[in-house]
């Protein structure tokens, strides 16, 4: 019987000679050449002699790197030339990629993050705005770093009563789009400086029309005055032993007080979640700056605290997904940088993606998109060269759009899960390991209380 074979024959558009390998695949339709060229002209990086890994290539493969973490920078660069067998591609060595990633240095990866960043979508998001205002968050994270010398000189090591931790670490502070998870701007540095020290570099991107989340540990008197002094509103939890006096009472419950020099609003709040597990109870204060209690009612203002959970969200993308929990990878402070800039420009070219195909489907909320399934779609673009090169009408969906919806998650339903060490530094098991983490269907009710009712 004779055999019969199916050819299948494409045709891959790349850019010219030794720039073919610097692509991102379909993501390089919102990181075109042009947009690394303008990032690399501006920090006047771009190669005096082109060499036979330009500058152009360095940036596109640091972008392909925070794809592929598991990855060794000679490996990534296999990946983006392994559809470009027809095509000389210049042959390289691992001492050459860090040759050229040193010249390159870190400046033009800020650059091209400072042209990514933003909120990645219209205003007609579902979620993405509060009564007009744009709803942000602000909030810290630490990542792990190599075990060196050098930086354990810079950063030194977190310890608690236990134990030291394994590795030195960064401090990551970003200002997130709640109702895209988008990136709108990020600070860093070392650990020991503090989350709000790297938090305050980031009121250079608030403005009024905002909105902006806090967490209790930014909920400080000098912290809040910063934002405020940016004409952005503030929502953010106060600890219980603050003991804000009260100089008006409004009828929703709130009442009318002061941080420092700045007028504020107190919200006391108990809430109530019941599961199959049983009714926990929580006592919740919160402080605003938006003192029209009639247009920013207390119980709009309390469920909307919940969206502060977005840039946790955000971070578990980043950590979970991109890094799977992994140390970064350089040794050197300036590897680091470069490197951060590259994961946080890699994460929001792939929220760009999500929000370009759920905006332009009605109905869709990009609660619903997995980040997961983008990631490994791109993942596939970049291995295929697939899409580097738009045609006269731009697809907005793409191939990742298609995969993202193709396998939409179900509409968010109200879950709970207990917070809980889950990586502590002790020996034994710390009690926390035994916290049953499931999460529970779950019913939610808000009280708001009257003054007095929260005791320090």
């Amino acid at each position: 019987m004779a055999k019969t074979q199916c050819v299948i024959t494409r045709e891959i558009t790349v850019a010219k000679g030794l720039f073919a390998p610097g692509h991102l695949g379909e993501l390089t339709q919102i990181v075109p050449f042009e947009m690394v060229d303008e990032a690399l002209e501006e920090t006047g990086a771009v190669q005096q002699r082109l060499r036979k890994i330009p500058a152009r290539v360095v940036v596109y493969l640091l972008l392909a790197a925070a794809m592929f973490e598991d990855c060794g920078y000679l490996a990534v660069w296999r990946k983006l030339t392994a559809a470009l067998e027809a095509i000389p591609v210049a042959k390289v060595t691992g001492t050459a990629l860090w040759d050229a990633r040193t010249r390159l240095g870190v400046r033009p990866m800020r650059a091209l993050f400072d042209l990514l960043r933003g909120p990645a979508t219209a205003i007609r998001t579902g979620g993405a705005r509060f009564k007009g205002l744009l709803t942000v968050a602000i909030d810290g994270t630490y990542l792990d770093v190599p075990d060196s010398p050098l930086h354990r000189a810079r950063l030194d090591k977190s310890t608690n009563q236990y134990a030291i931790s394994g590795y030195p670490q960064i401090c990551l502070a970003t200002l997130v789009a709640c109702g895209t998870r988008a990136v709108l701007d990020a600070a860093f540095g070392p650990r020991s400086s503090g989350e709000t020290v790297h938090g305050k570099r980031l009121m250079r991107s608030l403005r009024a029309g905002m909105i902006v989340l806090l967490d209790r540990g930014f909920s400080g008197n000098k912290f809040l005055a910063a934002v405020a002094a940016t004409e952005a509103a503030f929502l953010a939890r106060v600890t219980a032993a603050r003991k804000p006096p009260v100089l008006n009472r409004f009828d929703d419950g709130s009442y009318l007080s002061r941080f420092g020099g700045i007028e504020v609003r107190i919200i006391e709040c108990e809430i109530t979640i019941t599961t199959s597990q049983g009714r926990q109870t929580g006592l919740y204060r919160l402080a605003t700056n938006l003192l029209d209690h009639h247009r920013y009612p207390a119980s709009g203002l309390v469920s909307l605290y919940h969206e502060r959970w977005e840039v946790e969200s955000a971070y578990f993308a980043i950590k979970k997904s991109m890094l799977s929990r992994r140390v970064l990878r350089s040794r050197t402070w300036a590897g680091i940088a470069q490197e951060v800039y590259a994961l946080l420009s890699a994460y929001q070219i792939l929220r760009i993606a999500i929000a370009d195909a759920t905006e332009v489907t009605p109905g869709v909320d990009p609660d619903r998109a997995s980040f997961s399934v983008a990631l490994q779609t791109a993942r596939d673009q970049v291995i295929q060269a697939s899409g580097i090169i738009a045609d006269t009408t731009i697809d907005l969906v793409g191939a990742i759009g298609r995969a993202v919806l193709d396998h939409l998650m179900p509409a968010r339903r109200l879950r709970v899960s207990p917070r809980a060490v889950k990586r502590p530094l002790s020996r034994y098991a710390y009690k926390s390991l035994r916290v049953d983490r499931r999460t529970y269907q779950a019913t939610l009710s808000i009280d708001i209380l009257l003054t007095g009712l929260i005791s320090p």
